[in-house]
């Protein structure tokens, strides 16, 4: 069978050796894993516009998958929030039958992508394209929170940022005072947990214990008593959407045609781009922190699989998470089967302390929100940009604010394009063609003979500097040292061809001079030996001055 359809989860590997002290640090890991993501899982459904339980069936059922079926050794799948601005929108225009079809296509991408061996290709993204998105989607998720962390009386929420503004500022006289002290009482103690507890943990040591807890229970337990004991007037997951169901989900299938699956290509591919995008980049750092290396295409297929079981019972798209795969590390995973206990973790609460959920306020979960999309924005990348040229400042910027005022998709892809013409220019400066003074040691003494040395690729962008060598040819011979050429594409061998028929027609011997490597195989396909005498293709610079010696001195024009 051929390798592009390999198929085997980390999870075989990881394995091996496996012991009970291993076991052990797994399970510890899984439990404090699926505590943390049990408030980030509903937080993610609701601000998406589905509701909580949504949330939580993906962290179970693609959880589980990608802990099973995964590339990697400790990444955690589950609700991301880079997704929630994406859901948002599709449902907003194609409904929830729709976001069904659109994860299950973009799970499909994600396994064909895998399949195909193209996890690598996703390391060719630049990075001044991953921060503009990735800032400009932590500013929407602060921004579509808003409403309930002010507690402001929205029915229904644009899915546009201009949309968003609008109706935000249409509704401000609605502000809930109760709402809002909630939300920041609930902000500020989450901060103060993460940040000073483990300074006040270097002077007391006992306070170290504290911090097994994840700093959003803490505020989420604190926020649902504070509301219950003063009777506080502001929305809870009960009042909203109703009890969550302490059950397994059912399968559901949406009707299905092809011409619905077109019309979805598009945010499918979205979600599959951005899916791949954050599951690869998580996996690269959870790489650094245990000192493994992951397989980039098991863990899309996995992915690609998840995404296309999960929506069928309730659950919405899923990614790598980083926020949970960092906790799962730090807390002592060994190998897949933490992501397992996290999800078996989930599904425990779910069954049993599921209306407890009800009394959660909403104010609570945004306030949690905020704190994860500024954690999740790369915000000193703005204040680094000073120490970076041009191009890349205009590609940062430009995607953020398109990610923000405009769409994702279209903020990638000129992103994308914009980058790739930034590549494309600062090559085509790098590839120089250097012209040999008629003095240079060797050239002396030689009438009608040119020489020139090429640096660099000769590919689309460059191949001008062939066109000028054709614009001004010798009487007698040209000679071109390769050596230092590392590339030719197609259009810089079909240039080098129209130079070598000129100057046939001119009757100026063309001497090439160490062509190797790739530049030789394409010179060879594509027939440009052919139209050289075979004399006048040598090794080096020297043989190539001595053939030039040689016309020169008979004084005899030859092909």
């Amino acid at each position: 069978m051929s390798s592009s359809f390999f198929f085997r989860p980390r999870l075989i590997d990881a394995l091996q050796g496996y012991d009970a002290a291993r076991l052990s640090r797994d399970i510890g890991a899984g439990l404090t894993v699926g505590v943390v993501a049990l408030p980030l899982a509903m937080a993610f459904a609701i601000a998406s516009g589905l509701k909580p339980e949504a949330g939580l069936f993906t962290a179970i059922i693609a959880g589980l998958l990608i802990a099973l079926l995964g590339g990697s050794r400790v990444q955690i799948g589950g609700p991301a929030g880079a997704f929630i601005v994406i859901v948002y929108g599709i449902l907003e225009r194609y409904g929830l039958a729709n976001l069904i079809i659109a994860t299950a296509l973009s799970g499909v991408m994600l396994f064909v992508m895998g399949l195909m061996r193209l996890g690598t290709l996703i390391r060719f993204i630049p990075v001044a394209v991953v921060i503009g998105f990735t800032n400009g989607i932590a500013v929407l998720i602060m921004v579509s929170q808003i409403k309930d962390f002010f507690g402001l009386s929205v029915t229904s929420m644009p899915a546009d940022f201009v949309g968003i503004v609008r109706t935000l500022a249409a509704q401000w006289h609605t502000l809930n005072p109760q709402a809002l002290v909630l939300a920041l009482g609930a902000l500020v103690l989450i901060v103060v947990w993460h940040k000073g507890l483990p300074a006040l943990a270097r002077q007391w040591t006992w306070l170290s214990r504290l911090s097994v807890i994840p700093g959003s229970i803490v505020g989420l337990i604190a926020a649902s008593v504070a509301c219950q004991l003063l009777d506080l007037q502001v929305d809870t997951i009960g009042s909203r959407f109703g009890s969550i169901p302490s059950s397994l989900p059912s399968l559901v299938w949406p009707e299905f045609t092809w011409a619905t699956a077109q019309h979805l290509l598009m945010p499918a591919s979205t979600l599959a781009m951005l899916g791949a995008i954050e599951s690869l980049l998580c996996a690269r750092i959870a790489d650094q922190m245990i000192g493994d290396r992951h397989d980039a295409n098991q863990e899309l297929m996995a992915q690609g699989i998840a995404n296309f079981i999960t929506p069928f019972f309730g659950g919405m798209p899923a990614t790598g998470t980083i926020a949970r795969t960092v906790t799962n590390v730090k807390n002592g995973a060994t190998s897949p089967i933490a992501g397992v206990v996290h999800a078996f973790t989930l599904l425990a609460v779910m069954l049993v302390a599921a209306p407890l959920a009800n009394s959660i306020p909403l104010a609570a979960l945004s306030a949690i929100l905020m704190f994860v999309a500024w954690n999740m924005g790369e915000w000193h990348a703005f204040i680094d940009l000073k120490q970076f040229r041009l191009p890349y400042r205009a590609t940062l910027l430009s995607v953020f604010v398109l990610t923000v005022v405009v769409d994702l998709t279209v903020a990638v892809e000129v992103g994308l394009m914009a980058a790739c013409l930034t590549f494309i220019y600062r090559i085509s400066h790098l590839t120089r063609s250097e012209a040999i003074a008629p003095s240079t040691p060797g050239l002396e003494g030689l009438p009608g003979v040119q020489a020139h040395r090429l640096y660099g690729a000769l590919f689309f962008g460059a191949v001008k500097l062939v066109e000028e060598l054709e614009d001004r040819l010798p009487e007698r011979a040209l000679v071109i040292d390769l050596k230092n050429l590392i590339y030719v594409d197609s259009s810089g061998a079909d240039a080098l061809l129209a130079l070598a028929r000129t100057c046939q027609q001119r009757q100026v011997a063309l001497i090439l001079c160490g062509l190797t490597h790739q530049p030789r195989d394409i010179a060879a396909r594509t027939g440009l030996l052919d139209l050289v005498t075979p004399a006048h293709c040598v090794d080096d610079w020297v043989a190539g001055l001595a053939a030039a010696r040689r016309i020169s001195q008979n004084a005899v024009p030859a092909a």
